[in-house]
């Protein structure tokens, strides 16, 4: 009797326990589904890096920022020894200067030249005239000359005058034809003094040709001297945009090669939540969708996000999903843009769930996993 009452109490033990922990899982551990409407994810915030790097080699001088620093776009963050780009842009200077001298002699001499042609062709047709004017006159005088040669030359032949009047007539022409032949020489001069003067023009050309080459010679220095001014400002390293230092990859004092990188940025005000939805639930996810985004520092504090990238790919669950069960699916990555992150509260690398509200009337509940 004894080992049956002892028999039917201990069933009953039994079957209280079962009770009360059923009763305990219906009550407390139990995780209800969420409303028809939305759909829960999980997966850890991230941002869009930003490399930092340096487009030439050189030694780093100084180095302004460290990891944790917040940056604006433009600030400095590292400086490269820059002295052999200084010698190159003074250099580069002094041949700005001397070109642009040789420019400025060149253009007052070719104004010199614009104001000496005129002048110079109007004195050698003057000079022409006058040398026409003494041909003509000394040809004249030549005529008349023989004129009188002849005539004394006859007369003194008849011995109706002094032989010697005769000769002096004679000794006369001669003299004016010397006079013609040097009139026309000088006429020939100054024909060619006149061409010389008519040639004025195409030495203007010329100088204004000389002149262009002088100014592109400036432009080649002055544009030398940007690529050295360029080269300069680009060792001085800023930032691409605002941001947060989450990486700093040299110390001051190291070498650094053309293109390796120096920091890793990141916008605490451009984060997302990467999260991957299971196959049969991706329907109904689509961009601009609202969303809310859960972390365990902050449990009661949910941070709105949107949709706005949702995989064309499916893919197997990656591993740091929580549940083990959904790991063997095809899953569809989506990101989830925060609206805000007040006081950059959320940084990357954070777990968080999230959930998606695809019916619009349906209310705003907590993931349950």
């Amino acid at each position: 009797m004894a080992k049956l009452f002892k028999r039917v109490f201990m069933l009953l033990l039994f079957a209280g326990i079962a009770f009360a922990g059923y009763y305990a899982w219906d009550r407390w551990g139990r995780v209800e589904p969420l409303p028809e409407g939305l759909v829960q994810a999980n997966g850890r915030i991230e941002g869009d890096h930003i490399t930092v790097a340096s487009k030439f080699a050189g030694k780093i001088n100084q180095l302004l920022v460290r990891e944790g620093d917040s940056v604006k776009a433009g600030q400095v963050l590292a400086r490269l020894d820059s002295e052999q780009v200084k010698a190159k842009l003074r250099q580069a200077q002094q041949a700005i200067e001397a070109a642009r001298a040789q420019h400025r002699a060149a253009q007052t001499g070719l104004d010199l030249l614009k104001e000496e042609v005129p002048l110079m062709i109007d004195a050698a047709q003057a000079s022409l005239e006058h040398a026409k004017a003494v041909v003509a006159k000394a040809q004249a005088a030549e005529q008349q000359s023989a004129r009188d040669a002849s005539r004394f030359t006859d007369l003194a032949s008849r011995g109706t005058i002094d032989k010697r009047k005769g000769e002096e007539a004679q000794l006369a022409w001669t003299v004016a034809k010397n006079d013609v032949r040097v009139a026309e020489t000088a006429l020939t001069r100054a024909e060619k003094q006149l061409a010389e003067a008519n040639l004025g023009s195409r030495r203007v050309h010329a100088k204004a040709q000389e002149i262009e080459a002088l100014a592109a010679q400036v432009a080649g220095a002055e544009a030398v001297r940007d690529e050295a001014q360029s080269v300069l400002d680009d060792l001085t390293i800023t930032a691409p945009a605002d941001g947060v230092v989450t990486t700093r990859v040299v110390d001051a004092g190291e070498i650094v090669a053309a293109g390796s990188p120096l920091f890793d940025l990141v916008n605490l005000d451009r984060l997302y939540l990467k999260v991957y939805v299971p196959e049969i639930e991706i329907g109904h996810v689509r961009l601009q969708l609202p969303a809310r985004i859960h972390t365990d520092a902050y449990p009661e504090k949910p941070f709105p996000a949107k949709v706005l990238y949702v995989s064309s790919r499916a893919e197997f669950t990656p591993k740091e999903v929580q549940t083990s069960d959904e790991r063997v699916k095809l899953v569809y990555a989506v990101k989830l843009y925060l609206d805000e992150n007040p006081e950059h509260q959320l940084t990357p690398g954070l777990p968080a769930d999230a959930v998606i509200r695809w019916m619009e009337d349906t209310p705003w509940a907590k993931p349950q996993w």
